[in-house]
């Protein structure tokens, strides 16, 4: 039978896609962090971390179009030659600060305006010694897998539940993944206000996190909502609301690590996050066969970001910095 290797070799593809876009959230950490002062960084997460919104938005409208005119393959070979004209774009100028020629005296010492940072370099399990590296996975695991539900569960609810076919669908994600753009860059936003006004790092994060927490309670109303556009209103203040949580999230370990130290937290609370997507793919499948209702899924995801900005006081009361030195010299 044909398909069988045909399906062993798109598997093999998307395990090396996988692989390759896993690299680009801790890069983009670890870049915001050697460029920016910590008071600027939620909003430039929050800006870069909309980016996978917009693609969102345009993939379902271009790729369709690609495909019908070239061919399906026509469709993978675009959107990778573009990652491939990118990834020589970034390799070609980016540069770490201290070594970008067109930066003068005056923005270097802006960006190097927080307080020095140790140097050591320390291993996965050096860092899984601290609190500050769980408070982070363990924020990621709990809600991470609530976004990848609206990725991959949204279609199929809205096809259950308001009769939408797939040609149907398009304006309703349009306006969620809209909403989560604005929600992305509005977090880090709100974050940068509040210490501009004198606020401390721990105050304005957690405060804005706790507005974001707040915003995604309402989803719990979105699977009894008669209307159509009352539930997407509902789910996408809910995604807007992550967007805004997950730039200031991210932005946690350029607070509590120094900035080489930042790509590893990010990518050990990835994976994190992304092992709580693969359980809660399986966990939503079995509630809504048991229940045959999406109620539980939408009460679970109302309540993750509250329960993981309680488990992130515990873990990380002050967001104080590693003490990285200090076990140097153990």
């Amino acid at each position: 039978m044909r398909w069988r290797p045909a399906s062993s070799v798109s598997r093999s593809r998307a395990s090396f896609l996988g692989l390759g876009e896993s690299g680009n959230f801790p890069a983009a950490i670890k870049t915001v962090a050697e460029w920016l002062p910590r008071r600027e960084r939620a909003l430039a997460t929050g800006i870069f971390n909309s980016g996978s919104n917009i693609g969102a938005i345009v993939a379902p409208l271009l790729v369709p179009v690609i495909a019908s005119t070239w061919g399906w393959q026509s469709a993978f070979l675009f959107t990778g030659a573009l990652s491939a004209i990118w990834l020589l774009v970034w390799w070609l100028n980016y540069h770490a600060p201290e070594q970008q020629p067109r930066l003068s005296a005056a923005e270097l010492a802006h960006i190097r305006s927080d307080p020095p940072e140790p140097l050591q370099r320390l291993s996965w399990a050096q860092l899984l010694c601290h609190r500050q590296t769980w408070a982070f996975v363990v924020a990621k695991f709990v809600t991470d897998p609530i976004w990848w539900f609206f990725l991959f569960w949204l279609p199929k609810f809205l096809h259950a539940e308001y009769g939408l076919s797939l040609l149907q669908l398009g304006a309703p994600l349009i306006v969620i993944f809209v909403l989560a753009d604005v929600g992305s860059i509005t977090g880090g936003w709100i974050a940068g206000r509040f210490i501009a006004r004198g606020w401390s790092v721990n105050r304005a994060r957690k405060t804005a996190m706790l507005i974001c927490a707040l915003a995604v309670v309402p989803i719990v109303f979105a699977a009894r909502a008669d209307n159509l556009w009352l539930a997407v209103g509902l789910i996408g203040l809910a995604t807007a609301a992550h967007q805004g949580w997950s730039a200031n999230l991210f932005t946690l370990t350029s607070d509590m690590f120094p900035r080489h130290a930042v790509a590893s937290v990010v990518g050990i609370g990835g994976f994190a996050g992304a092992v709580g997507g693969m359980l809660i793919a399986s966990f939503t499948g079995f509630l809504l066969q048991a229940t045959g209702s999406y109620v539980p899924v939408f009460l679970m995801a109302g309540s993750a970001y509250l329960l993981a900005l309680a488990l992130l006081q515990w873990l990380a009361p002050r967001l104080q910095p590693a003490q990285l030195q200090e076990q140097q010299h153990a």
